[in-house]
């Protein structure tokens, strides 16, 4: 009877069971240190610069390195599409096995190595999880059919994403390769989103991987007391791959000062804590590894002690219920109750003087208007903050007012905070949007945060209703944020709007507010398709002011109006009768949708509120 050859991969998993192993170090910074700046796709320079990256390999080799890994963390469809080279992803990805292998001869493990996709995926962002899964087995089934030894995953920041990569590398490998998966960390042990070590280590065990464990972070000493806390939760072997720090900015160069020495101590303390696989990460090289590889070398693999029973923290606090609907605002338990709303939108001032917004707001409260909608820097301009004129007119006119909260302008900690902030100045009603990016505005050169878009604040919120902050930390307290959100009947795509309605109501939607509609046909298509979503819908329209606006809402806006109401507009032969044509159309649309939605927002073209108000008249009695 004939024994089946044993694979490196199997020949992987045994040693892994037996000793400790030591992986290799920083591709990136060696590629720096030679002259490749950083704009550049580093994992195409298996195909441009061959030679340089074969180099880098042996010489972590030489070091002693007995884990190469491939210059593929970036190796994705969507990372290698931003430099225009997505279709060579297939070959990038094979010739980095082959350079690896190379220098590997015969000695040194081969690792695939897999990175985030630098994508925003749900809740916190448009691509599903289906999605992101099928674009790490992409990258995955390259590695393998090239013949990498095991996969490590790797600088992971969200814990979603790594559990799509995890279960793509077991469903493309099968049960036979060892799956390495991975986590970067902040100084407290926390991913960056804020999640704790115990919850993501909990997760992590839970997954078909062989090792998990840290990498990148912020140097040694914060991983290694993050390992040793993670070795509470999981019994699985640990992996430790720190930075040499934190970079310094050193003659416009980004240095790492953690020196050779010193990375090496920490790795002979991970080695005792009981870590499995220890490397490097940004910042090292094959001095830092040669060294580590000493340290290995010099002790036994560290033997896990029997588990003892410990103290348990204290409990973590349980979600908390969030408020009903009909308790966050007067607008909630209008919605609630299912009566007919009616809100006009005021534009917050360009400088500091919002008496004419207060007015306009009061003149609107005055004609039985429900809310005031206040979009937040609409067309990328510069205002007044949208939030501070919502306290403006709900403190000075007693009117309920709409906060539009854009994603443009803020990264995840300014987006709680100011979440924070407006529910604890009582500003209750929010519609959550991404925003238009600054090019459409004054300040093209302006720069765009977008760390979420409309569907991920969405789930901010629903988590901030719920006493928990984005990392799914309890924040002592709970807001009554009504969530509303944007729709769009007229949309180029309709099946893509369609999807990510459906995702804004499963994140937390409880209204939406419609972009301007003139086609009663689309409006009606869109909200047959999304009658499963059972949520209130507000119909936006909009009093055209002139022709010329018509065709700015068509062309400019890609706001389709009907020929005949183009008509309409083309035979008004003076700005007056443009302005009673265009109210005339408005208040048509009105009397057509009352029975169709629960509400209607109407624009106030230019700040002419009384626009809006003639329109309102034909909403009737409620």
């Amino acid at each position: 009877m004939t024994t089946a050859p044993t694979t490196r991969a199997q020949e992987f998993r045994d040693q892994l069971a037996r000793r400790v192993l030591v992986a290799d170090g920083a591709m990136g910074t060696m590629l720096y240190s030679r002259g490749v700046f950083i704009n550049r796709c580093f994992d195409e320079l298996c195909l441009s610069a061959p030679d340089m990256v074969r180099q880098i390999h042996q010489e972590y080799a030489k070091a002693g390195a007995e884990i190469l890994e491939t210059n593929t963390f970036g190796a994705t469809r969507p990372r290698l599409a931003a430099f225009g080279v997505a279709e060579k992803l297939g070959e990038i990805n094979r010739a980095a096995v082959r350079l690896a292998r190379e220098a590997a001869n015969g000695g040194a493990f081969v690792a695939g190595a897999v990175g985030p996709l630098g994508l925003r995926i749900e809740p916190l962002g448009p691509t599903s999880f289906a999605e992101a899964r099928a674009a790490f087995r992409e990258q995955i089934d390259a590695l393998l059919e090239s013949g990498v030894d095991l996969l490590i995953l790797e600088t992971f920041l969200n814990l979603d994403e790594l559990r799509e990569a995890a279960y793509a590398a077991r469903e493309a490998a099968g049960d036979g390769m060892a799956v390495v998966a991975q986590v970067t960390i902040d100084d407290f042990g926390r991913l960056p989103g804020g999640t704790d070590t115990e919850t993501f280590t909990r997760e992590m065990d839970s997954w078909p991987v062989d090792v998990i464990g840290l990498n990148c972070s912020i140097g040694p000493k914060a991983m290694l007391e993050t390992i040793e806390r993670m070795m509470e939760f999981s019994s699985k072997p640990m992996s430790a791959m720190p930075n040499a720090g934190l970079p310094q900015r050193v003659e416009n160069r980004n240095i790492y000062l953690c020196s050779p020495e010193y990375m090496a101590q920490y790795a002979r303390r991970l080695l005792w804590a009981g870590v499995k696989i220890v490397g490097g990460c940004c910042g090292t090289t094959p001095d830092h590894i040669k060294l580590i590889v000493s340290e290995a070398r010099s002790l036994q693999p560290g033997q896990r002690i029997a588990h003892v029973a410990v103290e348990e923290h204290e409990a973590k606090a349980q979600v908390l219920p969030p408020m009903p609907t009909a308790g966050k605002s007067k607008l909630g338990e209008k919605l609630a109750e299912g009566k007919f709303v009616a809100f006009v939108e005021i534009l917050p001032p360009r400088g500091v003087d919002a008496s004419r917004e207060v007015a306009g707001a009061r003149l609107c409260a005055a004609q039985g208007i429900d809310c005031i909608n206040v979009p937040d820097g609409p067309r990328a301009s510069a205002r007044m903050s949208a939030q501070v004129t919502c306290q403006l007119i709900q403190r000075e006119v007693g009117i309920e007012a709409i906060n539009h909260f854009c994603c443009r302008d803020r990264n995840i900690l300014g987006i709680q905070s100011e979440l924070l902030g407006a529910h604890a100045v009582g500003v209750r009603n929010l519609l959550c949007i991404t925003g238009d990016p600054p090019r459409m505005g004054s300040y093209p050169d302006a720069t765009a945060v977008f760390d979420v878009d409309a569907i991920g604040l969405v789930n901010i919120v629903r988590g901030l209703n719920r006493g928990l902050d984005i990392g799914g930390n309890p924040i002592g307290s709970q807001t009554a944020l009504l969530i509303g959100v944007g729709a769009n009947p007229g949309a180029l795509n309709p099946e893509e709007e369609i999807r990510r309605f459906e995702w804004k109501v499963e994140a937390g939607a409880e209204y939406a507010i419609t972009q301007p509609v003139f086609d009663l046909d689309l409006l009606e298509r869109f909200l047959r398709r999304i009658e499963g979503c059972k949520i209130p819908v507000i119909c936006g329209i909009w009093p055209l002011t002139s022709f010329r606006n018509a065709e700015f809402m068509v062309n400019e806006l890609r706001v389709p109006v009907p020929e005949e109401f183009m008509d309409r507009m083309r035979r008004a032969d003076s700005a007056e009768k443009s302005r009673q044509e265009g109210i005339a159309i408005a208040r048509e649309m009105v009397m057509r949708v009352r029975k169709m939605v629960e509400g209607v927002q109407l624009s106030a073209p230019f700040g002419r509120y009384q626009m809006a108000l003639d329109v309102a008249e034909a909403i009737g009695p409620r």
